[in-house]
């Protein structure tokens, strides 16, 4: 999820632009965090991703800010205190910027669904790309899957994720390619699909803008990839709920989803309103799976 600031016009995949500098220094700052230095020599460095030097010092240095279940407090204010503190979570020191429960359950889905391929609409810096590599590649370790698993990320450009993941992990062309293209353009997922392992079931995640026509043009061009019995999550249902949206997202994802589910296009699909199983969610409405192969895919 990455829903800090008003996004660019829909069609984009790129949901950068408009916080490119706090992000990236927010990302030096974690690679400086997890070499030991600190932006005020002599003083502890309370600007990392954990927000502050805990109890244990510098063991706290990339983990994300401490949020505090109040027994008298409302769910509401602890949703709201996760929302801000999953914008500075970290995997392998890149940033994530997703819920745990969500990639809980999305590990389920590649699970149940045999997934050997993620294909993901929204690179950001990368972090949850390599974590689908990662959870891709247990699932062959247990035989669940082939061993060639794949990633496939799509954003506008990749430059930042480039560096990032390079950073993490020299050899992460192993299992991540990166697309840089539109999300609404069709030839973007033609080249996708050839980027991914022959046969490969694959689970679709699309976490671009969070509009309806964003949405609805991801849904479109890269539904067909997703096999019977596997998933297309649309992410950040929660734009079009007025008591969670985040400040200046416009929302349309929801509309989206439901207008394509009642399309030709949508028909092979069911929304799975079950999957939202740990009581905190991002992507409300968003978990559908293919439950037949039609003329439409």
């Amino acid at each position: 999820m990455d829903v800090e600031a008003p996004e660019e016009p829909a069609s984009r995949p790129d949901r950068t632009d408009q916080s490119d500098q706090s992000d990236q220094s927010d990302q030096n700052q974690h690679d400086q965090n997890q070499h030991g230095q600190s932006d005020r020599p002599g003083r502890p460095d309370r600007s990392g991703p954990s927000g502050q030097n805990g109890p244990s010092g510098p063991s706290d240095m990339g983990l994300p800010p401490r949020v505090a279940a109040e027994l008298d407090g409302t769910v509401r204010a602890y949703w709201r205190a996760r929302e801000r503190q999953h914008l500075r979570d970290v995997y392998a020191g890149v940033r994530i910027k997703k819920f745990p429960e969500d990639l809980r359950m999305m590990e389920h889905l590649m699970w149940l669904s045999r997934s050997q391929a993620v294909v993901e609409l929204g690179t950001h810096f990368g972090g949850s790309a390599l974590w689908f590599r990662d959870r891709l590649r247990t699932l062959a370790a247990y035989g669940r899957v082939p061993p060639g698993v794949r990633v496939v990320t799509v954003d506008l450009r990749q430059d930042k994720a480039r560096a990032a993941l390079s950073a993490a992990d020299p050899s992460y062309e192993d299992g991540i390619t990166l697309v840089e293209g539109d999300v609404a353009d069709p030839d973007t997922a033609l080249r996708v699909r050839a980027a991914l392992p022959a046969g490969a079931r694959c689970l679709v995640v699309e976490d671009t803008l969070h509009t309806y026509g964003t949405t609805t043009a991801a849904l479109r061009n890269f539904a067909p990839l997703v096999p019977v019995g596997g998933f297309f999550v649309v992410e950040d249902g929660i734009v079009d709920v007025p008591e969670l949206r985040p400040p200046g997202m416009p929302g349309g994802v929801l509309p989206a989803v439901r207008d394509w589910l009642a399309g030709p296009d949508g028909a092979d699909f069911r929304q799975r309103r079950d999957l939202e199983r740990y009581g905190l969610t991002c992507h409300i409405g968003g978990w559908l799976e293919r439950v037949r192969r039609g003329t439409a895919a």
